[in-house]
């Protein structure tokens, strides 16, 4: 970054000449691009703006209206400020028309009351200013190397994220399309703050074109994809930005200033940091699409294997062959892919379910993913099933099962989910040394973190179909979530469109899908937090467009309703009438619910 005015008369050529701030203290901190000496009253033209401009005074008009003009015109051009010499043409001090110009302005007016040759000034500035250019390629230089690293190791989103957050000692939010966070770093500072009410406020940070800053917002915001499919917004928090600032007081016997004068406008952040932010969202690009699970390194033949079938890395022949040789026969077999996944999140350290943003204990999630394994392996051992069985990611585990035949299929998942409910039952059952407590819930049932949903994808005739039936599997599992029946085993017809629209909720076609119907409603009801026109729209189209019982609904008078009914209209520019138009809302509005849903 370049020096300021403050720094610039702190230098030892500036202090020599016995300086004195006259006006504008409220832009010290103004960066200085160059140094100017002009003893002209029409310099302005020359300049581009960010210089400080030395004088004499020799050439400046006598009368007031020029004064004045002289300093309107360095001020519309963005000169950082004005350095006079005294002594040639002002003695005792410059004159207070041209103070009060300044100070009116907000334009640093500083005297230099010695003798001060202007190129020892010119020096030591251009030499500060060469040694910020030379930092500025080293921490670009910095920033390149680091998330070039990053990319090579596939750092997942959070280290990205925190990297940003380091380089840039500025907050760093990665967000998707409908604005839920995915990762954020407040970079010491509070995360209640950054997070609180998050959604509402991304929504009024827009800023034009794929890398911009909001000025009035304080962000600095890149979309983040790749391969023309857009997934996200990494948001950096650059605190040069928010309101005006008045400028400084006015010296005495001075006009007062107007209220249009104001100091110069928040600062936009350095080219530094929009290529830090740039470079972290191609890092987040690139690492979406490379991105292979790190459990695949431990080299576990079974989850070797199943990886194999669900990304197509290995031929399906060589699967089988390899397959066949740990005693998993699957040709001509009836294969089923089974999911087994936990219904809750990660519990905390302490074992409670999480709470906001709190981190949890990198060991929870892996312990729990063995025990779950555990429990999977030894289920099929007591039902007497074989297939490959291996975690296939964070929170669950994926089963392979290969059966003797079709009419095989129902019996051995209903033998499975048993066994697997009995191991669950009795691993978190009392230890024999100790007393069994009044109640002991049974953990496999139920809604808690420890609770575990069992889905099964539709049965296959050959290996090179399993893919499908693993898949669907997934699906289910993670659809499931949302459903609160505790069904010995989810199979796709227990997925309705909510759930279907929920396994779908990281799809980025189905988040613009969400924006395009619904965005400007959401960005209304962000601005208009009182109103809340979404709860109006979904009431009328859960009662089935029945505006009498959606009023009833919504608890207001029909008229307020309509009248509510009718903004929504010209907000979405949507006929509500329309049969096919309230379908495509109401599909928007379970899909919206999806993708804010855990």
């Amino acid at each position: 970054m370049f020096p300021t005015v403050r720094e610039i008369l702190a230098l030892d050529p500036i202090r020599h000449g016995a300086p004195r701030l006259v006006a504008g203290e409220a832009g010290l901190d103004r960066p200085v691009r160059w140094v100017h000496v002009a003893e002209v009253p029409d310099i302005a033209s020359l300049l581009r703006g960010g210089e400080l401009v030395l004088t004499t005074g020799i050439g400046l008009p006598g009368e007031d209206a020029g004064l004045r003009a002289f300093i309107g015109e360095l001020a519309d051009v963005g000169v950082s400020g004005l350095v006079v010499e005294l002594g040639r043409r002002y003695v005792s001090g410059v004159p207070r028309v041209m103070a009060a110009a300044a100070a009116r302005r907000g334009l640093p007016l500083v005297e230099l009351r010695r003798a001060t040759p202007f190129v020892r000034v010119t020096e030591a500035v251009h030499a500060l200013i060469v040694d910020a250019q030379l930092t500025e390629l080293r921490a670009t230089e910095e920033i390149h190397q680091r998330f070039t690293e990053l990319s090579v190791e596939g750092a997942g989103p959070a280290e990205v994220v925190r990297q940003a957050a380091e380089l840039s000692g500025c907050p760093v939010v990665l967000e998707n399309l409908s604005r839920q966070v995915l990762a954020y770093d407040p970079a010491g500072q509070s995360a209640e703050l950054l997070l609180d009410g998050w959604e509402q406020h991304s929504r009024r940070i827009s800023p034009p074109g794929r890398t911009a800053y909001d000025v009035d917002r304080g962000w600095l915001v890149t979309t983040v994809g790749a391969r023309g499919q857009d997934w996200g917004r990494l948001l950096l928090r650059w605190p040069g930005g928010g309101e005006l600032t008045t400028g400084a007081p006015v010296p005495d016997g001075a006009p007062e200033p107007g209220p249009a004068d104001v100091a110069p406008p928040p600062q936009a952040p350095p080219t530094r940091l929009t290529i830090l932010v740039e470079r972290a969202a191609s890092a987040l690009a690139l690492g979406r699409l490379i991105r292979r699970d790190a459990e695949g390194l431990e080299r576990q033949i079974h989850r070797t294997l199943l990886t194999a079938l669900l990304d197509h890395s290995r031929p399906v022949d060589e699967v089988a062959l390899r397959a066949r040789a740990l005693g998993v026969v699957l040709e001509r077999r009836h294969l089923v892919g089974v999911v087994v996944r936990y219904r809750g999140d990660e519990p905390a350290a302490d074992g409670t379910p999480p709470e906001g943003p709190a981190p949890v204990d990198p060991e929870a999630g892996p312990a729990r993913l063995r025990d779950l394994s555990e429990a999977v392996g030894q289920a099929l051992r007591e039902a007497k099933l074989t297939g490959l069985s291996s975690a296939v990611d964070d929170q669950s585990v994926g089963v392979l099962l290969a059966l003797p035949d079709p009419a095989a299929e129902e019996r051995a998942l209903a033998g499975f989910a048993a066994a697997l409910r009995r191991n669950r039952a009795d691993a978190a059952g009392p230890r024999a040394a100790e007393p069994a407590p009044a109640r002991t819930p049974e953990p496999a049932r139920g809604s808690g973190a420890g609770a575990v949903i069992v889905a099964a994808g539709s049965g296959v005739g050959s290996l090179r179909e399993a893919r499908r039936s693993l898949v669907e599997a997934r699906q289910v599992a993670d659809a499931a979530r949302r459903d609160r029946r505790d069904l010995p085993i989810f199979r796709l017809p227990h997925v309705g469109l909510a759930g279907l629209l929920h396994l779908l909720r990281d799809e980025p076609r189905l988040q613009t899908f969400v924006e395009r119907e619904l965005g400007a409603l959401l960005a209304y009801d962000a601005r208009h937090p009182r109103e809340q026109l979404l709860g109006t729209l979904r009431a009328y189209l859960e009662q089935g467009r029945n505006k009498s019982a959606a009023a009833a609904a919504a608890h207001l008078s029909r008229p307020a309703f309509y009248e509510r009914l009718a903004r929504i209209a010209r907000i979405l520019d949507a006929d509500l009438d329309s049969v096919e138009v309230c379908l495509s809302l109401h599909v928007a509005l379970l899909a919206l619910d999806a993708v804010r849903a855990p």
